[in-house]
């Protein structure tokens, strides 16, 4: 694989549920979702056998894991296994970076 540089602005957004929209970058080996999340639209509960990290840019986000809450501002980061059931709510817009090992090849 090459080195490859990428504007983000020119990459086009997709809604993947309501109120959740994403920009992805695809690696060899992992998807990052630059997401715009609009406050109060419920992420509804899910999993998946990726990875996840997620990157709190800007925002107030309640990230429920494993059915306890979290709740994530600007600078945390949190670490999903695969497979764990979770869900969340923005309070507040929110900015936030998810990386995801190995690549989500549906968000492609």
């Amino acid at each position: 694989m090459e080195p490859t540089r990428i504007k983000l602005a020119d990459v086009p957004q997709k809604e993947i549920v309501p109120g959740y929209r994403a920009r992805m970058i695809h690696t060899e080996h992992t998807t990052h979702a630059y997401w715009e999340i609009e406050p109060d639209r419920p992420l509804p509960e899910h999993a998946h056998p990726h990875e996840q990290i997620v990157n709190m840019i800007e925002g107030t986000f309640v990230l429920t894991v494993a059915g306890v809450p979290h709740e994530l501002g600007p600078g945390d980061v949190f670490h999903i296994p695969g497979g764990v059931p979770h869900s969340g709510v923005a309070k507040t817009p929110c900015k936030i970076l998810d990386v995801f090992s190995p690549v989500r090849e549906e968000y492609r």
